[in-house]
């Protein structure tokens, strides 16, 4: 499907309602929009997830400016990030295409893994206070195992990312805290999403090239979370975060559990 086709009101509706979440959130799309697209739209998981690995790394490039104009971003911590997760990330595509990505073998598969990934999601937005506290315990490690599992953890986060479109945000961010207690929170959440851009980039334009993207769904959704993302944004200072963060982390729970259930 073209990507200048028709653009559809009720995608960039959609658009526009998770961008408004993520912008006061602060949670990834992934999460959000994957879910709205299987169970709400049935549309394929390999479809809903190559649109939307496309779909989250447009909207985190703005992110990726801001946060590194700001000196928010540790460019040496996302090239290790990125030396695990891109030939992770290629090599999950290779294997699910050999699976047949449209098939009811890859179908639950993707199914099974975004809903595991949004219970652990969810598990980390209701405790990430505590997690941060007891990262900020941990004692520093040599540079060298600090790399390696720099290393690791980005080839983990690119598997769950290129099968799921879940892992970029909450779960990678949670990790990190833990890997680098010395850097400020802003610097680990910058760091995670200019991570998150090429590596949803390089996830999508797999599933672009196995043909598991709908263009014009993928414009949609753009036209309406961008102006979204601002409003939440905007609006996020005023609205109590923790609240927000049970509520969310509620209806992920639910989420996933019908998606495992499938």
């Amino acid at each position: 499907m073209s990507i200048f086709g028709a653009l559809s009101p009720l995608y960039a509706g959609s658009g526009l309602a998770i961008g408004f979440i993520v912008g006061l959130t602060g949670v990834g799309g992934g999460s959000l929009m994957t879910p709205l697209l299987v169970l709400l739209f049935g549309v394929h998981p390999a479809t809903a997830v190559g649109t939307d690995l496309l779909y989250a790394g447009v909207t985190k490039m703005a992110g990726t400016a801001v946060h590194g104009s700001r000196g928010g971003v540790n460019w040496r911590l996302v090239g290790l990030l990125a030396l695990g997760s891109l030939p992770a990330s290629a090599a999950t595509i290779a294997g699910l295409n050999s699976l047949g990505l449209q098939n009811n073998a890859a179908s639950r598969l993707i199914s099974l893994a975004l809903g595991i990934a949004l219970v652990v999601t969810a598990t980390s937005l209701v405790l990430r206070e505590r997690l941060i506290t007891l990262s900020k315990g941990a004692s520093a490690m040599p540079a060298r195992r600090q790399a390696f599992l720099t290393i690791t953890t980005g080839a983990i986060i690119g598997v769950l990312v290129s099968v799921s479109s879940v892992g970029a945000g909450a779960i990678g961010v949670t990790a990190l805290f833990f890997l680098y207690p010395q850097l400020p929170a802003r610097v680990i959440v910058g760091s995670d999403i200019a991570h998150a851009v090429p590596l949803t980039l390089i996830a999508g334009a797999g599933h672009w090239f196995y043909g598991s993207v709908d263009g014009t769904m993928l414009a949609s959704l753009l036209t309406g979370s961008l102006p979204g993302i601002v409003a939440g944004s905007l609006l996020a200072p005023h609205v109590p975060d923790k609240a927000l963060r049970i509520v969310l982390a509620i209806i992920l729970l639910v989420v996933a559990g019908r998606l495992i259930a499938v």
